[in-house]
Parts: structure tokens; sequence; C-alpha cells
């Protein structure tokens, strides 16, 4: 129905055309509807040779702009709307384009300039805003985690995380983590790279040493690949799948981590991840597999506050000493996380493990972290 209605406006427009070949707003309609039909060429001659006529008309030069784009001539349509920013440098509509085809181009650092100079004439506008907030080069994260074990003394973890994302491909994440455990202190620094390889394809690669104390690992290198999906369902938005292989080296120990992560994006801010890990730790003489996983649901509290639950079985991070050969049965936990504005938010939690041999280890934690 929507395109018999195409066609028999662009028989009306053809035929005010055949009476007044010279009507330059029949030429503007008829460029319209091309592109509404995906004729995105013919559109493009129309709305030049309307140009030809009146080259600052604002209106069409954004109409060419979109059709430009549709083709992938993403610096022919910068240039069209560089000369519709001269003319009306302060509309929206204006704006926003040369924003989506900056980004289109790669230049990140010049779209981000253009969503804040639309904010200033557009203050509510939602584009711009979740831009800039996705368009943030940096963040910086710090948290600490207590342990209260039942089988020694407490134990505490200080973090800090840089990441720099340098364009929408590319970013690169530098960590250090501080260790207090069992009467030791341990440093540990972690560098990683990530790459989009496609708007939804990602992969990442990265490593870490330690002056390990006999309570980290000394070395650990890992790398992930993953995918995401988005759903047009009313029960399913988006799904995100990954996997990860990481390898642990500790004095006298080593440990391979194989894992599969999904997670599920369901409407009203819901969440379901899920992930299963196959560990092979190896000390002196022949090594096995040992299978773990966890879920964890997540849901909104409040419009800033953000929660989750989990639950897992057999759940070592690996990360510390304890953690190897010491099957943590059951693992219980939760958190909130409220963003304070856009670029700032705040996360607490507290986990809490059952281990064989009637140990337990429970976590309290939070974080930190600010987007600019």
């Amino acid at each position: 129905m929507q395109a018999q209605r195409l066609d028999a406006a662009l028989d009306i427009v053809a035929e005010r055309l055949g009476t007044v070949p010279d009507d330059y707003e029949a030429h503007g309609w008829r460029g319209r509807l091309l592109a509404w039909k995906g004729r995105w060429f013919e559109a493009e001659s129309e709305y030049k040779l309307v140009l030809e006529k009146f080259p600052d008309d604002v209106e069409i030069l954004t109409a060419l702009s979109d059709v430009l784009v549709w083709q992938h001539k993403y610096a022919d349509a910068l240039q069209v709307l560089n000369h519709a920013t001269s003319i009306a440098p302060s509309d929206p509509e204006v704006l926003s384009r040369q924003a989506r085809v900056l980004t289109l181009l790669g230049r990140t650092r010049d779209a981000r300039s253009e969503y804040q100079q639309l904010l200033k004439f557009d203050p509510d506008n939602k584009e711009a805003k979740a831009n800039l907030l996705e368009n943030a080069r940096y963040e910086l994260r710090l948290g600490n985690d207590t342990d209260f074990f039942n089988f020694a003394n407490n134990a505490e973890t200080q973090n800090v995380t840089f990441t720099s994302h340098w364009n929408q491909r590319y970013a690169t994440t530098f960590g250090l983590s501080a260790y207090q455990r069992f009467g030791q202190d341990a440093v540990k620094f972690l560098g990683s790279g990530a790459m989009h390889v496609t708007a939804h394809t990602w992969a990442s690669i990265g490593g870490a040493v330690a002056n390990d104390q006999g309570i980290v690992p000394t070395n650990e290198a890992f790398f992930e690949v993953g995918h995401g999906f988005h759903l047009d369902n009313r029960w399913l938005q988006g799904l995100e799948s990954s996997y990860q292989q990481h390898w642990y080296w500790y004095t006298g120990a080593h440990v391979l981590a194989l894992c599969t992560t999904q997670i599920a994006y369901l409407p009203h801010r819901l969440s379901l991840a899920l992930a299963v890990t196959g560990a092979r730790t190896g000390f002196v003489g022949p090594a096995g597999w040992e299978p773990s996983g966890w879920v964890k649901p997540g849901f909104p509290v409040l419009r800033r506050v953000n929660g989750y639950v989990l639950y897992g079985v057999g759940t070592e991070s690996f990360a510390q000493i304890d953690q190897v050969e010491q099957f943590a049965a059951h693992t219980y936990g939760g958190g909130l996380r409220y963003r304070f504005t856009e670029r700032q938010d705040v996360e607490g939690y507290v986990v809490h493990e059952d281990r064989s041999h009637g140990q337990t280890d429970t976590t309290l934690g939070f974080n930190y972290g600010i987007r600019f």
C-alpha cells in the first residue's frame, strides 16, 4: 500500500513537471519520493538540480546529505553539510546530521564537538546526550574489596583501572591492583587492548605481571572474542555472546580457564547473564578439568539505580592462591549501582562463598567510575 501511494505521488509530480518543467518545488518533492523508494542516485540528481537554482536551500541540502550517506558517500555528505552549517549554524537538524557523518568517517573528536554544539541550541536532544556518553574517551575506575575468612585474617584488595577509547574501533585498558593477603603484600599490573572488528564484533587481548609473594599469579595472559545481536523481538531485545581464554601462572602451578558468557537484554532494563567455565589446574603430575558456572539476573530498582543477584557453583576466579584447588561449592551475592550523572556511578556488592572443608569467604566491595 505504501509503495502504491509513492508511485501515485510520483505520477502526480511527473504530470506537474510535464506541464511546468521549471517547478523546482516539484523537483524537490520528486527527489524526496525517489529517496523514500530507495532510488537514491536519482534522488541525488533531483536535489542537485534544485541546488543549481537555489544553492542555499537548507532543507534540500540536508535531504541531499541523507541520500549521500545512504550511498556511503560520507565525504560528499560532509561537504554538503558544511555548506548547510554556514547558512544555518544553529539548526539542530543540520548539526545532528553533521555529527553523525563525522562519526561515520571515524572523526570521533570532531563528532563530539558537534554534539556539544548541538546541545547549546537543543539542550534536551537525546541523540546528542547519548552519543556524548557513548563517545567518552576515558574511564577511570577505583575500587576496594575486603574478604572476611573464617580460616584466616581478613584480606584487602585495591584496584585502579584506566580505559582509553582512541576511536570507535580501538581501546586500551591499564590497571593496578594491590593485595594484602595472608600476611603478604603483592602488586599486579594489567594491560589489554580491544578492537571492534565490525560494529557488533569485538576482540581483546592482554596480560598481567606481579610481584606475586606467593598469593597471586606471577603472570597472566588472556583473550576474548564476542559478538552482539540486536533483535526486534518483544521479549528479547539483544544478545551478547563471548568466549574467553585465560592463563594463570603461579610459582609451581598453572591454570587454564576456558569460559563462554551469554548476556540477554530484556525489556524494562532487565538482563540475564550466564557463564560456564572449564578450568584445568596443574601442579605436579597430571592435571584435570573442573567445570563451574554462574548466573546473574539484573534489574532496575529506581531510575538511577540498577541491581543484580548472583548464584554460582565452583566459581573460582583464580586471581588469588586460595582460589586454586579450593572448590567454592556455592556462591551467593548481589549488588547495586547508583548513577550520579550520565558519567559517574558507584557500585557496592557483597559475595559469600561456602567452600569445601567448612571454609567460608565473604567479600564486601565497592567501586567508583567516571567517564570523560
